[in-house]
């Protein structure tokens, strides 16, 4: 049985963004697109009447998205559901039995999205799959590159696929849906690794040990890659190693890419949502959609 790509739903403009870009993931993928609205409530439970007002809202909003969907992705199998459950617990367990989770992104600043804020973020801390974030407005000629004349075209090639990556990490699974991603885009996919010198020997550092440092990182950033590409011969892939201090050379480096795929690693027991620096900068911060796997 096809995993589906699963959008949660909330009404808000990211969230509808959120939507067309999982159909546009499930029509490259072959593959069916689930629609979900949760809000507050067990089932079984006798309807209280204020409850009727969320229940009729989370029809509307369902109906509105499948009906948008439907007309703009006819090739699309889609479904809706509500579900009456918390949102965190009714995403998390969507996206068990899914190949994608997708939500929409406004920086995780928790203002007009049940599904933004803590509640995202603590999904993308803990779900077992990619988690994709979509701001309101990105549409699908945002993913192709511009025309010659300046003018958005969907009918240019893709963007670039930028991974943000640590070489001496375990990145497979960040790799993995990263290079698939830009196969099925026929995209090229930009390798990033942002490095530093330990603080102590920054500024004493003779050139030397600069020069030795980078080629480290040069070394291990193609020994990382190298198994992929020789996976996905197809795929066009460029490396950068940047010096910098700073997680937010990644959102420089991101700027006119169509996804930026980065990762998180394992919560450990007893922990609140963990994101690490990086993703945590680009979830606020990066306009194209960002892509959450996690790696061990």
């Amino acid at each position: 049985m096809l995993k589906p790509i699963v959008v949660g739903l909330d009404g808000s403009r990211q969230s509808l963004a959120a939507a067309e870009w999982g159909a546009r993931a499930a029509l490259r993928r072959g593959l069916p697109l689930r629609l979900v609205h949760a809000w507050q409530g067990s089932p079984g439970e006798a309807m209280p009447p204020d409850l009727t007002v969320p229940q009729y809202w989370a029809r509307r909003v369902l109906r509105g998205a499948l009906e948008r969907i439907s007309e703009r992705y006819p090739q699309v199998y889609v479904s809706a559901e509500q579900v009456r459950h918390p949102p965190r617990q009714a995403l998390l367990t969507a996206a068990e039995d899914a190949e994608l989770l997708v939500l929409g992104n406004e920086g995780l600043s928790g203002v007009g999205s049940l599904f933004s804020g803590s509640v995202a973020l603590s999904v993308v801390s803990h779900a077992p799959l990619p988690v994709v974030l979509v701001r309101a407005g990105f549409t699908a000629p945002d993913e192709h590159r511009p025309h010659d004349s300046g003018a958005s075209c969907e009918r240019t090639p893709f963007r670039d696929v930028v991974a943000a990556l640590e070489p001496e990490k375990s990145y497979d699974e960040l790799l993995a849906f990263a290079f698939a991603e830009a196969a099925l885009r026929a995209a090229t996919l930009h390798a990033v690794h942002v490095w530093h010198l330990p603080y102590s020997t920054a500024h004493t550092a003779v050139p030397g040990v600069r020069a030795a440092s980078r080629q480290a990182a040069e070394t291990a950033m193609a020994d990382r890659l190298s198994p992929w590409r020789e996976k996905y011969p197809t795929v066009p892939v460029r490396s950068s190693v940047i010096r910098a201090r700073t997680a937010h050379e990644i959102v420089h480096v991101s700027e006119g890419a169509g996804l930026l795929v980065v990762g998180r690693g394992p919560r450990h027991a007893g922990m609140g949502p963990r994101t690490g620096p990086v993703t945590h900068a680009v979830i606020h911060h990066v306009a194209c959609p960002v892509a959450v796997a996690p790696h061990g």
